[in-house]
């Protein structure tokens, strides 16, 4: 077998047969082509979605969720529709002891946020503003982590037990209210009259929630002072275990609130949620199944010009009656023929696919061009992993091999006698 694979007379045969059918051959090439071009295209394309919303949320935790308190909707327990609730800082860990697939929680207040309320005046020397103001805890940034710049940190623990009045601003509020080269690290600053000592910048992160450039993180203790919310909470930032079921933690979030706060469990407007981790899993669903329709749509074009691939050599065994004859009164036996039969098809299938691996190849490098400083669109980096194209080739061969024992069989069949008597 491998004597004839590396024969030379071999490979001149089978170049000699396609240069005979040039045309035909070429049209049928094409299909193989296109069913790989299409599998690899689509695919790239769709890892590119998936690598951009990676991206967008790589500095989010993905089964994350925000909830808030609302007014309530039915009557229940005497307490009349309309009732006004309020989150509360023993919420935090009343939720945590009684979900378990809560890994992170953390109590957010806000001041410049929403609609209804001002951001808080910032004054540094001549210059001021308003800016919102965020309070919080340390373990905020394990659910969405802040990138603060050199020399800078955010808040922590003893920030929080000793009430101190420190902040982290952003590159908004560095820029309007610091010196170009003025380095805010150390520096004092007025939040509503009280001073406070910047301790970090942090860059602004899209997808983090409602933060922007010029925001500023204060604690969570001294905010509560400083606007003397007591034990108030505006809203909980969530996080889930990643193998946890986000939807079903979102309904039990909603469930232990509506018990704590004397809420009827079909009321669906006491509490507001904003489930991230749902969107992400539906992203994430959607590029798989853009993966998968790449796939079908890819094998079945693949199948269809292999077939033609097939019905070509069937042509061609018949064109080459005389010649196989001839190599069979010779002294070719059979399993020679029927190799040389396969071999062509497996080598008109294999190049026809390097050809559209190579030409998907080029489209998907002139999309990620196309799109590498696009900052409104989550798309980045379209690739096909090299397994899948290896896979791709492999499941090709197969396929030439299995279409190309048909005319090879046929070839088999014509007895040497009956070949010659053709003219």
């Amino acid at each position: 077998m491998i004597k004839i694979i590396f024969d030379r007379d071999t490979w001149q045969e089978i170049f000699g047969s396609i240069r005979k059918n040039k045309l035909r051959t070429i049209i049928t090439v094409i299909g193989v082509l296109w069913g790989i071009f299409i599998y690899i295209a689509l695919s790239g394309a769709a890892k590119g979605l998936d690598n951009g919303f990676e991206r967008q949320f790589e500095d989010v935790a993905i089964n994350s969720m925000f909830a808030w308190a609302q007014r309530t909707s039915v009557p229940y327990k005497g307490f009349k529709t309309g009732r006004s609730l309020q989150l509360k800082l023993e919420d935090a860990t009343i939720l945590q002891n009684q979900i378990p697939s809560i890994e992170f929680i953390a109590p957010r207040n806000a001041k410049g946020v929403f609609g209804g309320s001002e951001g808080a005046t910032i004054v540094h020397q001549q210059k001021s503003g308003k800016y919102p103001i965020y309070g919080d805890f340390p373990i905020f940034t394990k659910i969405a982590s802040k990138k603060i710049y050199d020399g800078g940190r955010f808040i922590n623990d003893n920030d929080i037990l000793l009430d101190r009045k420190v902040c982290v601003i952003g590159e908004q509020t560095q820029k309007e209210l610091f010196q170009k080269n003025d380095d805010p690290i150390g520096k004092f600053i007025r939040i509503d009259n009280i001073y406070f000592q910047v301790i970090g910048v942090h860059k602004y992160v899209p997808g983090g929630g409602f933060e922007g450039e010029g925001d500023v993180f204060i604690p969570f203790s001294t905010y509560r002072k400083l606007y003397n919310t007591g034990d108030e909470v505006d809203w909980f930032s969530i996080a889930a275990y990643d193998d946890a079921d986000v939807v079903k933690t979102e309904e039990d979030v909603k469930a232990v609130l509506k018990k704590t706060h004397q809420v009827h469990p079909d009321d669906e407007r006491a509490f507001g949620t904003f489930n991230l981790g749902e969107i992400f899993n539906r992203i994430i669903g959607f590029s798989k199944g853009m993966t998968f329709l790449s796939l079908i749509v890819g094998i079945a074009t693949i199948i269809a010009g292999v077939i033609g691939i097939g019905n070509i050599l069937l042509i061609s065994v018949k064109e080459r009656t005389k010649e196989l004859g001839v190599r069979r009164a010779l002294g070719a036996t059979p399993r020679e023929v029927r190799l040389q039969i396969i071999m062509e098809s497996v080598f008109l299938t294999l190049i026809a696919g390097i050809f559209g691996i190579v030409l998907g190849a080029f489209v998907l490098f002139g999309i990620d061009m196309a799109t590498q400083n696009l900052s409104d669109f989550p798309y980045t980096n379209p690739t096909v992993p090299i397994p899948f194209v290896i896979g791709a080739l492999v499941i090709m061969v197969v396929l030439g091999t299995l279409i190309g024992l048909i005319p090879a069989q046929r070839a088999v069949s014509i007895k040497p006698i009956d070949a010659l008597r053709e003219e």
